[in-house]
Order: structure tokens, then sequence, then C-alpha cells
């Protein structure tokens, strides 16, 4: 078992199961809905027969009632595809001001998340892929189902490293035009992009129909700016240090922050994806039971 999954984590979170919010184009059978006709227990709808049509879908109670020739249709039911995109920009590396076990950065948890998000969706027989945002050092990994797939996948994880100033929106666009069929695209971010630019990406992909969620990582002090003497900030992202006075600047800094909160949530709602605020001072395993029950 690689270090970041945690088995008692993964035994807990396993009964939950992991559902799409809409119709999925899989490539074998599963347990979500699909938008095409196909057999399963879900009545769909009558259609009349025409030639050629399978005999053995002909409803003859239908067709005593009416002397008419009608097929039954059932919903397909398909497995999903799930693509994770990881976040490596710099400011990913901000530290938690409460570790969790090996994770002390923002990075650290993100990568146990997405790690047992994957293991989830494989060990119920999803197709899962990989983007990184990453300029040095991309990883690219279609959906695919296995045991091995997965494997290769949490080392990819595992070994990914931040530490850059990276474009999210182009990822983004490359992950949508990458996908052939609608997907579950999760990403994990702490979303210190240009909203402006990321808004057509979302909708980019949002427009090949897939279901798109985003997990917005932040530490508590970045919200709250409770700090309680003079501090020396670091930018993550290669940017000159600076000495801050909280007693100052913290009312500023809160105002600010609240007014990229409410463009964040225009965003989400003018979008229609699932969102997520992650408080990363919560265990990762609650965040997950809660995303996985609203799914169910």
């Amino acid at each position: 078992m690689p270090r970041i999954l945690d088995s008692e984590v993964l035994s807990r979170l396993k009964p939950l199961g992991l559902n799409a919010r809409q119709p999925m184009l899989g490539d074998v059978s599963g347990r979500h809905r699909s938008p095409l006709r196909g057999s399963s227990l879900e009545f769909a709808e009558y259609r009349n027969y025409v030639p050629g049509d399978d005999t053995r879908r002909l409803d003859w109670r239908a067709w005593a009632r009416s002397d008419r020739y009608f097929v039954k249709e059932h919903e397909a039911d398909t497995n999903l595809r799930l693509s994770v995109v990881l976040d490596s920009s710099g400011s990913m590396n901000y530290p938690l001001r409460k570790p969790m076990g090996e994770a002390t950065t923002r990075f650290d948890y993100m990568k146990r998340m997405a790690a047992c998000l994957a293991w989830l969706a494989s060990e119920q027989g999803e197709s899962v892929g990989l983007a990184a945002i990453h300029k040095k050092n991309p990883v690219d990994l279609a959906p695919r189902r296995g045991a091995r797939h997965l494997g290769h996948l949490v080392e990819q994880i595992e070994e990914l490293s931040a530490g850059e100033d990276l474009a999210i929106a182009d990822a983004l666009h490359h992950v949508a035009d990458r996908l052939p069929r609608r997907s579950l695209v999760v990403l994990f971010t702490d979303l210190f992009t240009d909203l402006e630019e990321l808004q057509p990406a979302i909708d980019h992909l949002r427009w090949r129909r897939h279901d798109v969620t985003i997990f917005h990582l932040l530490e508590p002090s970045e919200l709250e700016f409770d700090f309680d003497q003079p501090v020396k900030l670091l930018d993550l992202e290669g940017g000159s240090p600076l000495l801050a006075d909280p007693a100052l600047m913290a009312s500023n800094y809160r105002e600010v922050v609240q007014k990229y909160l409410k463009k964040v949530s225009e965003m989400v709602n003018r979008s229609d994806i699932d969102y997520h605020r992650v408080d990363l001072d919560q265990p990762y395993e609650e965040l997950l039971s809660q995303f996985l029950l609203r799914r169910s």
C-alpha cells in the first residue's frame, strides 16, 4: 500500500460508492446511467417497432391491447471515466496550521485526498485518469481500468512536486480536448488564479458535457489572517517577501478575501459545477465522505 493511501480510511469510504450527477458514456457495463438505451432493470419508454428490431424486446401485452407492435426501451448502465486534475503551483506548498501525520502542506493534503478518490473509483470498476499541471514534469494519464494502471497513477501522484506559477485554465482546456467522452472531471486546487481566464475553461468542460467538480483547498489562516504579531510573508511562486503588520492590514485583507470568494461563488453558479470548499483543518476522510454521500 503506497504511503499516501490509508487502508483504514479506504475501508470506511469504500461502501459509500462514487456516483455521477448526469448520464455517463463509459466503455463497459457499470452502475451509472447512460444517455444510450440498453438492457437494465430500469424501464425508459416505449417506441414503435421498425423492421430489424430484436423481436425479443416486443411487448406482447401492448400488442394484445392495441394490435400494434411496441418495443420496450430500458436505461443502459455504464461505468464512468474519472479524470483527476491536480494543481502543482507553488502556492500549493502553503503549510498546514495543523499537520496531519506526514501531510504538512496543502500539496501533501491534496495528494492523499486525490489518491484516495482514485482508488475508490478504480475499486468499483471505473476508468481513472490523471492530469497534473506542471511545466517541467507534466503528467497526463488517460482514463483506464485495472490495478496495474491504478498503481502507476498513485505512484505518479506520490512523486509529484509543486513550485511553479502555472496556468490552470490552459490545463483544463487540454483536459476538455483530450477526453473524447463525457467524464467526471475533479480539480484539486487553491484557485489562486485569474478567475476570468478560468471561467471559459470550465465552460469548455461543461460544453463537452463533463461532470465538473472542484475541491477548493484553503487553509483557515488564509481566510482569517489571524496573526497576532508582525510577520514576513513569502511568495511561494517566486515573488519578493513582504513584511506585514496584521493590526494595520487584517481588515482590508479580509475584505479582499470576501470579494474573491464572492467571485468564486458567481463562477460556480454560472457554470453549474459541483463545488466544495475544503477546510484544511478538517480530515480529508470527512470531506470525501460528505462528497460521496451528496452524490448518492
